[in-house]
C-alpha cells in the first residue's frame, strides 16, 4: 500500500527543500534533567521564508518531551508566532515569526526558566556554550541523608530524626525538581516534574519521611543516568563533526606552504596532503595520486586508487601515498557538511511510530492522573476505605503516569537507525523513510549507472574475410580514436589498454549517425554500424545472424570495412568488412548480488531504461530481474511507477536522481545512486547511497526492519512495564519507589535496546 506520509509531506523537499514543518518536532527525546554540552552542528542563522522569520534557538535546558510540552503550550497562540519546530536530540528549536516578535518569544523561554541562545552567521558552525557542571555534594549529601533516614525509622528513633533527615535529603537534591513541577503547574501542564513533586510532598504530608527522601535522590540519580545514555545517541551522529581536520596544509600566493584552518580555505586553493592524513576539504587531484579510505562517506570497505582529475572527499583518509588537490567546495558546502546537515534535518521530521507515540502520550498522562485522583478520593468517600492507604495508592499512580520511558524509546532508535545507516554509506533524509523500507514489493531500477558501469565497454571482436588480428585492431582503433562518440570511444580504450599501436589516419571524417572514415596508408577505411554496412551495401545472411544474436545481447556493434582509396566505396569495396567489434555497458559485480538479496527479502524488482527494449531484456536476464521495461521517457518511467502504487504495493525507485526525478518524486521512498559530491542528489533524495553499490539497498530494508522490530520491543517493554506496576498498585503490593525504580528501568532498557542499531552493519 502507498505510504500516506510520503505524499503528504515528504514529497515536498523535491521542489521546496527539506521543509516538514507539519510534522517539525523532534527525533529526540531526553531525561528529563539537566543536559550535557554534547551537540551536534550549530543550526544556521535566522533567514527569511513565506511564513516570516525562522530562528533557530538552542535551549540547552530542552532536553525531552517535558520542555518541549511546556514550550509549545507557552508559545502557541502568542501573537507574531506562525509555528514551531522541535529537534529535541541537538535542543534547538525553530521557531517561524514576524520579525518584531522575537524579544517577546524569548521572554517567554526565559519566564519558563530556560536560558535560551540564538544562533547567528559568526557562530553557526560553532559548539554552543556549555551549561556549567553542576556539584556532586548536593545528590551525595541527599543520598546520604535519605539512606540515614531509612535507618532512623528502622532504628526505631524518635520520628523527628527521620523527618528532619528527609527533609535535608529532599532539599538538597530536589529543589529543581520542584522548581519546574511548579513553573508546569503555573502553565497548566502535567509533566514529570510536576507529578513527582506532588508525589513527594504527599508523602511528606503522609508521614512517609524515608520514603519521600529515597523516592526524590532516585528519581535524581535516574535523570542523570538517562541524560548520559542519552548522550550515547547524540554522540553516535556527532562522531561525523570530527571526520573531517580542523587545520589543511595550504599554498599561499607567495609559493609557501601553511597549515590554516579549514573553514577559512577559499575555492581554487591548492592543498598538499601527506601519507596518513585526513583530508580537510572537496577537491580535485591536480598532482600525485594515491589511495584513500573513501569509508567514512561512501561506506565503501576497500581503499579506491586515485589519481589526477579524481575527485577526493573532506573526512576520508589519505593511505600512503601524497598529492596535492584544488579546493572544489568550502568546508560549510563540502559532501561532508551536506551530510551532518541533511541527517540534522532527518532528526527534525518525527516518524510515524514517533507520532503515534506522541498522541498516545498526550492521552495516557491525564488518563493515569485522573484515575489517581479518583483512587485517592471515591474509595474512601463511597466504601469507607481507609484515606491513608488509597492517597498514598494514588501518589505512587502518578509516578507511574510519567511516559517518559514510552516518549524516549523511539526517537533514540531512529537517531540509532540513522547513524548506523550514514556508517554504511547511506543517507536517509528522515525517520518515515527508515521506517516505511521495510513495507517495499516492488523496487524499480534505472538501467544506466546504477545496474551497469554507465560507460561503454569492448565485450566481442572477430576478425572477418580472412583479414590479420593485430592489423584489423590498429585500423580500427585509428578511426576510433579520432571520434568523441561513446561506442568508439570503448573501442579505442579496448585498444589502448592492450598496447595496440596506432597510424596516422588522414581525410578523417565522421558520418553522423552511421560511424567515421579516413584514409589510412592510402586506403580508405570506414568505421560504422550496422546502417553503414547496408548503405555500403556488405551485408550478407551469414553478417546479418551473427549481427542479430549479438544486438539481441544487448550489444552495440561496429564494423571495420575497408575499400580501394582510387575507385571509392561508390565503385566497389576491394576487401568488404574486415572486422567486427560488439560494445555494451557492462553490468556491476555487485548488481546481481544485489537483485539476489533483495529477491530473498521478498523485494520484486523491475528495470526502467530509455535502452532499446532488446537490451534492457537482455540486462534483465543478467542480473536477474523480475520485469523489464525499454525504451521509455521520463513521463514514461513515472507511469510505470504509478501503475505499480495502483495495485496497492509499496513501491522504491532507485536512480541518478536527476534524469529519473519525476519517477523519484512519484515513489513512495527515492534512491540516489553515487550521491558522494552530488549536492543534487543528497538535496532531494529520499534515501542517498553515497556510492555506486547497488548492495547498499538490501542492507537498508534490514535496517529498516530491524529498526521497526526494536520499536515495537520498546513500546511493548515501557507499557508492559507500567501495566504490571499499574496492578501491583491497585492490588496493594506497589510502592512509591518500586515504581521509580520500574520507571527508571524501563526508559534505561529501552534506551539501550534503541542503541543496538548503532552497532548494526547489514
Amino acid at each position: 500500500m502507498s505510504t500516506p506520509a510520503k505524499h503528504d509531506h515528504a514529497h515536498e523537499h523535491h521542489d521546496h527543500g527539506h521543509s516538514e514543518h507539519e510534522h517539525g518536532h523532534a527525533h529526540g527525546g531526553g531525561a528529563c534533567c539537566a543536559p550535557s554540552a554534547v551537540s551536534l552542528a550549530m543550526p544556521a542563522a535566522p533567514v527569511s521564508s513565506a511564513q516570516g522569520m525562522q530562528t533557530p534557538i538552542r535551549i540547552l535546558q530542552m532536553d525531552c518531551p517535558t520542555e518541549e510540552a511546556l514550550l509549545r503550550k507557552k508559545l502557541t497562540g502568542m501573537d507574531g508566532v506562525a509555528g514551531m519546530d522541535f529537534n529535541l536530540m541537538e535542543r534547538v528549536l525553530t521557531v517561524t515569526h514576524e520579525p518584531s516578535a522575537i524579544e517577546p518569544i524569548l521572554q517567554a523561554v526565559r519566564s519558563l526558566g530556560f536560558t535560551p541562545e540564538i544562533a547567528n552567521s559568526a557562530a553557526a558552525h560553532a559548539a554552543p556554550t556549555p551549561e556549567p557542571a553542576k556539584p556532586w555534594w548536593p545528590l551525595a549529601l541527599a543520598g546520604a541523608a535519605a539512606v540515614a533516614s531509612e535507618a532512623a525509622h528502622w532504628a526505631g528513633l524518635p520520628g523527628w530524626v527521620a523527618a528532619v533527615l528527609a527533609l535535608v535529603a529532599v532539599l538538597a537534591c530536589g529543589t529543581t525538581t520542584y522548581k519546574k513541577g511548579w513553573i508546569a503547574v503555573r502553565n497548566g501542564n502535567l509533566n514529570i516534574n510536576a507529578l513527582m513533586s506532588i508525589a513527594v510532598t504527599g508523602a511528606l504530608i503522609l508521614g512517609q519521611w524515608p520514603e519521600a527522601a529515597m523516592v526524590m535522590v532516585l528519581f535524581t540519580v535516574a535523570e542523570l543516568i538517562e541524560a548520559k545514555s542519552l548522550d550515547r545517541a547524540r554522540n553516535a551522529i556527532q562522531g561525523l563533526l570530527q571526520l573531517a581536520p580542523e587545520r589543511a596544509t595550504v599554498q599561499q600566493a607567495d609559493g609557501r606552504w601553511s597549515d590554516v584552518a579549514a573553514k577559512s580555505v577559499a575555492l581554487g586553493a591548492r592543498v598538499r596532503i601527506k601519507p596518513g592524513e585526513r583530508i580537510a576539504l572537496d577537491g580535485r587531484i591536480v598532482s600525485g595520486r594515491s589511495t584513500i579510505d573513501q569509508a567514512p562517506i561512501t561506506g565503501e570497505s576497500l581503499p579506491v586508487e586515485k589519481a589526477e582529475g579524481d575527485t577526493v572527499f573532506a573526512g576520508t583518509i589519505n593511505a600512503s601515498g601524497s598529492f596535492e588537490y584544488l579546493v572544489t567546495a568550502t568546508a560549510g558546502d563540502s559532501t561532508l557538511a551536506r551530510i551532518i546537515h541533511a541527517v540534522g534535518e532527518a532528526q527534525g521530521a518525527r516518524a510515524p511510530t514517533q507520532r503515534f507515540v506522541d498522541k498516545f502520550a498526550q492521552v495516557y498522562t491525564p488518563v493515569v492522573f485522573a484515575v489517581a485522583v479518583a483512587v485517592a478520593i471515591l474509595p474512601p468517600l463511597l466504601m469507607g476505605g481507609d484515606w491513608f492507604t488509597w492517597v498514598y495508592k494514588a501518589l505512587v499512580l502518578l509516578v507511574i503516569a510519567c511516559p517518559c520511558a514510552l516518549v524516549i524509546s523511539t526517537p533514540v532508535t531512529i537517531v540509532s537507525g540513522l547513524a548506523a545507516a550514514a556508517r554504511m554509506g547511506i543517507l536517509v533524509k528522515g525517520g518515515v523513510y527508515l521506517e516505511e523500507g521495510r513495507k517495499l514489493v516492488w523496487l524499480a531500477l534505472d538501467k544506466t549507472g546504477t545496474i551497469t558501469h554507465g560507460k561503454p565497454a569492448q565485450t566481442d571482436f572477430a576478425v572477418l574475410n580472412g583479414g590479420v588480428d593485430a592489423e584489423v585492431r590498429s585500423l580500427a582503433a585509428s578511426l576510433a580514436s579520432r571520434s568523441d562518440h561513446p561506442v568508439s570511444r570503448a573501442v579505442a580504450e579496448a585498444a589502448q589498454r592492450d598496447a595496440v599501436p596506432l597510424r596516422t589516419v588522414e581525410a578523417f571524417e565522421a558520418l553522423p549517425g552511421r560511424g567515421t572514415k579516413g584514409l589510412i596508408d592510402g586506403n580508405l577505411y570506414y568505421l560504422g554500424n550496422h546502417r553503414l554496412v547496408h548503405e555500403l551495401g556488405l551485408c550478407s545472411d551469414a553478417l546479418e545472424a551473427r549481427l542479430s544474436a549479438l544486438e539481441k545481447q544487448g550489444k552495440t556493434v561496429i564494423l571495420l570495412a575497408r575499400a580501394d582509396a582510387d575507385n571509392g566505396a561508390e565503385k566497389g569495396v576491394e576487401k568488404g568488412v574486415m572486422g567486427l567489434f560488439a560494445v555494451a555497458d557492462t553490468v556491476k559485480d555487485s548488481s546481481r548480488q544485489a537483485i539476489a538479496e533483495l529477491h530473498a527479502l521478498g523485494i520484486k524488482t523491475i528495470m526502467l531504461t530509455g535502452d532499446n527494449v532488446h537490451t534492457a531484456k537482455a540486462i534483465a536476464e543478467q542480473v536477474g530481474i523480475d520485469e523489464a521495461r525499454g525504451d521509455l521517457l521520463p513521463e514514461d518511467k513515472l507511469k510505470a511507477i504509478e501503475s505499480k502504487l495502483g495495485q496497492g504495493s509499496a513501491v522504491g525507485m532507485v536512480g541518478d536522481g536527476i534524469n529519473d526525478a519525476p519517477a523519484l518524486a512519484r515513489a513512495d521512498i527515492g534512491f540516489a545512486m553515487g550521491a558522494a559530491g552530488t549536492g543534487t542528489a543528497i538535496e532531494t533524495a529520499d534515501v542517498a547511497l553515497m556510492d555506486d553499490d547497488l548492495r547498499k539497498l538490501p542492507r537498508f530494508v534490514r535496517l529498516s526492519r530491524k529498526t521497526h522490530a526494536l520499536l515495537v520491543q520498546n513500546i511493548v517493554l515501557a507499557l508492559g512495564i507500567k501495566a504490571v506496576f499499574l496492578v501491583l498498585t491497585l492490588t496493594g503490593q506497589g510502592t512509591m519507589w518500586m515504581a521509580v525504580f520500574a520507571d527508571v528501568g524501563a526508559s534505561l532498557l529501552v534506551v539501550a535496546n534503541g542503541l543496538r542499531l548503532v552497532r548494526f552493519r547489514g
